[in-house]
């Protein structure tokens, strides 16, 4: 039976609580009763991974779920209320009152989904932090009933059958089997007279616009949590939150790293790789100079501290990093081609090479005579 919630989420016992979640958000956005309206089942379903996620999201309910206590009637091989040997409780609903949380006559409260969206920023937009808008469909509390799912001047009646437990438990000998309460759906309530607006569910398909502060130096794919902006929870349950992702539009010149670090792609001439000097660099506040050693390499990378966008958490600036590329003309001019070959003249070739030809000669036994 200690099986019964993992496998409702597709999730194996040792699955860790962001699998948990994960796999939850999945089945929740597929199987909601308002993206599944000529489904009949969808809502159990619905109801049924809720419950499952309620249980397993939970460290304390989670450890009493698996020790076999939620369902079995034992905690650590003991019936509940009394010592190895003991009675079964009488109580079946109290049981459960303090694993879900609430007591008799007290309705199950169902957290609303969570939702993702994404928003698209400019590159100074994620470096310098702006407010950016988002429009979000989403199920919302029904104007007419408030939520309640009951027509105005109604309201909803604890189930006689569960207690507003929402729960349905049967004793048989040692064990007690549970399952959602057939009358309420699980719900903890009945509706005698339903809102006319929602058909009794206390949702609506609304669309929500929200204000969304974006800190400086977000990256691409940074995820941005509003609390309590998801969908609604059915008969006034709380609210999930709103995800928001960002995706920023690349620079032609700054390439994002991650952890506030930049890199710009510089390029250096022969000469200036050669003898060294002194080049212009682009910053995020203007232009620097910096010193490029003689004999520098294609490829070199030299770092700027502190010249990068914001780091999250107030942990101070990042770096830019210039990746020094040798620039090698491809068409030359008579001027330039003298001085070529002047270079080559000099340089008689190049040692580097000969001393590679040597090694590899030594390396295979061929030595030249």
């Amino acid at each position: 039976m200690a099986e019964e919630f993992y496998n409702v989420l597709g999730v194996s016992r040792e699955a860790s609580p962001e699998e948990i979640k994960k796999a939850y958000r999945k089945l929740a956005r597929e199987n909601h009763p308002d993206r599944n309206p000529d489904d009949p089942k969808a809502e159990d379903r619905f109801k049924s991974i809720q419950q499952a996620y309620d249980t397993l999201s939970d460290p304390e309910k989670r450890k009493e779920y698996d020790a076999g206590g939620m369902f079995s009637g034992f905690r650590g091989g003991q019936p509940f209320g009394g010592a190895a040997g003991g009675g079964f409780t009488s109580d079946i609903g109290d049981i459960f009152s303090s694993v879900f949380g609430r007591g008799r006559g007290q309705p199950r409260s169902i957290r609303g989904s969570d939702l993702e969206t994404e928003v698209r920023l400019s590159f100074d937009q994620a470096v310098n932090g702006t407010q950016i808008s988002v429009s979000v469909p989403k199920l919302e509390r029904c104007p007419t009933c408030h939520g309640s799912g009951a027509k105005p001047g109604t309201s909803p009646h604890v189930c006689p059958r569960c207690g507003g437990s929402g729960i349905d438990a049967q004793s048989q000998g040692f064990f007690s089997i549970s399952q959602p309460c057939p009358q309420c759906g699980g719900s903890g309530e009945v509706i005698e007279d339903p809102c006319e607006t929602c058909g009794g569910s206390g949702l609506t398909r609304q669309t929500k616009r929200y204000r969304v502060n974006i800190p400086p130096g977000v990256q691409d794919g940074t995820r941005i949590r509003l609390a309590g902006k998801g969908e609604a929870g059915p008969r006034g349950g709380p609210a999930g939150d709103l995800f928001v992702t960002t995706r920023v539009t690349p620079s032609p010149v700054f390439k994002q790293l991650g952890d506030g670090n930049l890199e710009v792609t510089v390029p250096i001439s022969i000469a200036e790789a050669i003898q060294g000097g002194t080049v212009e660099v682009p910053t995020l506040n203007g232009t620097k100079r910096i010193r490029i050693p003689a004999g520098t390499e294609h490829g070199t990378v030299q770092r700027l501290r502190g010249e990068g966008p914001p780091r999250t958490g107030g942990r101070g600036r990042g770096d830019i990093r210039y990746r020094l590329a040798i620039d090698v003309p491809r068409d030359l001019n008579r001027e330039q081609n003298e001085a070529v070959d002047a270079l080559a003249e000099a340089f008689n070739g190049s040692k580097q090479r000969e001393k590679l030809i040597r090694d590899a000669s030594a390396a295979s036994g061929k030595v030249d005579e």
